[in-house]
């Protein structure tokens, strides 16, 4: 997630409606059509904050159906590419560009001034290209190594949008203003509840120990990467929570290719 314009104004004294904030963040965080057409409130960012695992589960689904169809056309290294650019589509690149940018500012730049700068810059630099190079391969060979009813190919969306939701409610936020501001200074307890029982219940589902670990490693990346940004800028911004997204969703795929043959739910005739 970055910090580019997008649709906002002052918030309004009621809160919104569930299904309003879930909206919300179904058009946020994907390409979904402009259901809501009109500005979203500071108020309504904050409280979709907690539907953001939701949103996720249902970008999983998504993406299993598309593997199963994918699966029964081309070889597993052709389908691995598919679902994957799927993927990135499916969300508008948001989280990936968040990626490139936090590449580029949290290893470059001499002082946390100059690096939240160039995380500013719309250009892409070394850092950003050779992290957003290795994220997509590592994705990749995963998504070639799991079955293709593999739980991690949907618990990896649902766990990498809790860990903005707990980026956001746990840790500061650097600027004064932005989409990140406005969900930080609007998003509770009750938020961070409901996308934790959103993501508990999804692991849940997975039928695996797996999905436990997998909660456990995004904890650590959240926590690890919040700690290494503080040290390097004053707080987190849209990019890091864009960038956290991307590196719980490869770690929970990963933790799900090791020893992928003993695990998942593979069908006959599709790639293991």
């Amino acid at each position: 997630m970055s910090d580019s314009p997008t649709q906002t104004q002052e918030a309004s004294d009621s809160s919104p409606r569930p299904f309003t904030a879930l909206l919300v963040a179904l058009q946020f965080l994907t390409i979904s059509p402009a259901l809501i057409k009109r500005a979203f409130t500071p108020r309504e960012l904050g409280r979709a904050t907690g539907y953001f695992p939701l949103v996720g589960l249902l970008l999983g689904v998504v993406l299993i159906a598309a593997n199963l169809f994918l699966a029964h056309i081309f070889t597993g290294g052709i389908c691995a590419a598919l679902v994957l650019a799927f993927w990135v589509l499916l969300s508008g690149g948001l989280h990936l560009d968040g990626f490139l940018d936090a590449c580029d500012g949290l290893l470059g730049g001499f002082t946390p001034e100059g690096r939240m700068e160039i995380m500013h810059d719309e250009r892409v630099g070394a850092f950003a290209l050779a992290g957003g190079v290795l994220l997509l391969l590592v994705k990749y060979s995963a998504l070639l190594a799991i079955p293709a009813l593999s739980p991690g190919i949907w618990l990896a969306p649902v766990l990498g949008r809790w860990g903005m939701v707990a980026a956001i409610y746990f840790f500061p936020y650097a600027r004064p203003q932005g989409l990140g501001k406005a969900m930080k200074d609007h998003s509770s307890q009750w938020e961070i509840l409901l996308a934790s029982l959103f993501t508990l219940a999804s692991a849940g589902l997975s039928g695996s120990l797996r999905g436990l670990v997998a909660c456990l490693l995004a904890v650590g990346i959240v926590w690890l990467g919040a700690r290494f940004t503080l040290r390097r800028i004053p707080g987190l911004t849209g990019d890091i929570y864009g960038a956290l997204n991307e590196l719980v969703e490869v770690v929970v795929l990963l933790a799900f290719a090791a020893g992928a043959t003993s695990t998942g739910l593979a069908i006959p005739g599709l790639r293991a």
